[in-house]
């Protein structure tokens, strides 16, 4: 599958060192007036390129729309854009043409279409998640204009990089400091932290994983759907869709299983909120009312420029040390990218809602 959503529906193209990567939104509202120069800050918070912990591959990242718009705003109609690939360096890859990387989908992809496009991973690049940006971002603006007198507020940071944590509940934290270090962790004592083991591990060839915590704000009771289209089930499909992603937990998450129903449970108050919010803002697979939480857990980058063993598509056993631009930790770039997919979702279900608000 290329696409994600159903009434708010993106579908993607393009690979990492082809001419350009793009999508088309449909089910966009019609009449929105866009904000060009936000849709572009969130593509620069993911493109390369932008410190010293990312790649050094250089994208500007400029989005270029194509249709399904008029004068500035959304006509209803299939909203099409492209981002021009610019900097590509495939020969970079030719050593890995007859073989596969470890942990990577080259053999996966061999197998499945008995072709693949070697240089940058081709259509399986993290490249891909630029276009998701567009399109969370034009979905980040929908949402403010369905519910401009209490905009939903969605807010993702670093939460961990390797074995270092950042201890303090998202409660007690100013996410308007995320933005304030190449890390992206809101609080400056584990940012510093953070960013001296990326570093380090820059240095040593190697690569590391983490955790990125996201805070959905505002989001009004009722968006979801019972049995399988649950909105907890669409955050994990959509979280789990990233590159490197390898777990998903809200609210309590596995801490849960550690509890017993008694110090679980969300108690209610008498307008309907809960004195906990264990549950993560979300009961029955419906939002509730109460703050959206959830945690993405990201694997350590599968390129390392060390020497490792592998096997060529014949079988062969063969030594293999990757060239190329890479993330030492992909954490700080992929915390706008799980913000815009929550927002994808979130719009979607919202869409839907109002569309059985209507009918009912």
């Amino acid at each position: 599958m290329n696409s994600i959503g159903k009434i708010f529906k993106l579908t993607t193209f393009g690979e990492s060192h082809g001419t350009a990567i793009g999508g088309i939104i449909d089910g966009c509202p019609a009449g929105i007036t866009l904000d060009f120069n936000a849709i572009q800050l969130e593509l620069n918070r993911r493109k390369p390129g932008q410190s010293k912990l990312t790649t050094a591959r250089k994208e500007t990242d400029k989005v270029l729309f194509l249709a399904g718009l008029f004068e500035g705003k959304t006509t209803g109609t299939p909203i099409g854009f492209q981002i021009k690939n610019k900097d590509q360096k495939s020969k970079d890859y030719s050593e890995i043409k007859d073989a596969f990387r470890p942990s990577h989908a080259d053999f996966t992809y061999q197998k499945k279409y008995g072709i693949r496009d070697y240089r940058g991973g081709g259509r399986s690049s993290a490249r891909e998640t630029a276009n998701w940006v567009v399109a969370g971002a034009i979905a980040k603006q929908v949402l403010n204009h369905l519910q401009s007198q209490n905009p939903i507020k969605i807010n993702a940071y670093t939460s961990s990089v390797g074995n270092i944590y950042c201890l303090k509940p998202y409660q007690e934290l100013d996410f308007s400091k995320i933005e304030s270090n190449i890390v992206r962790c809101p609080d400056p004592k584990y940012a510093n932290k953070m960013i001296a083991l990326i570093a380090r591990t820059k240095k040593e060839g190697d690569t590391l994983g983490g955790t990125i915590t996201c805070v959905a704000k505002n989001v009004p009771v009722g968006l979801g759907e019972p049995i399988f289209n649950k909105l907890q089930a669409q955050l994990g499909q959509a979280m789990l869709s990233i590159n490197s992603v390898k777990g998903f937990e809200y609210g309590a998450g596995f801490c849960a299983t550690t509890m017993k129903g008694s110090e679980h449970n969300d108690l209610f108050n008498e307008d309907g909120s809960t004195k906990t919010n264990l549950s993560g803002g979300i009961q029955g697979g419906i939002s509730n009312g109460m703050d959206i939480y959830f945690r993405v857990a990201f694997k350590p980058v599968a390129t390392i420029l060390q020497t490792q063993e592998t096997i060529t598509k014949n079988g062969k056993k063969t030594i293999l040390k990757p060239k190329g631009r890479h993330d030492t930790c992909v954490i700080p770039r992929a915390v706008p990218i799980v913000e815009v997919l929550t927002a994808m979702v979130l719009v979607d279900f919202y869409l839907l809602h109002k569309i059985n608000s209507n009918c009912s």
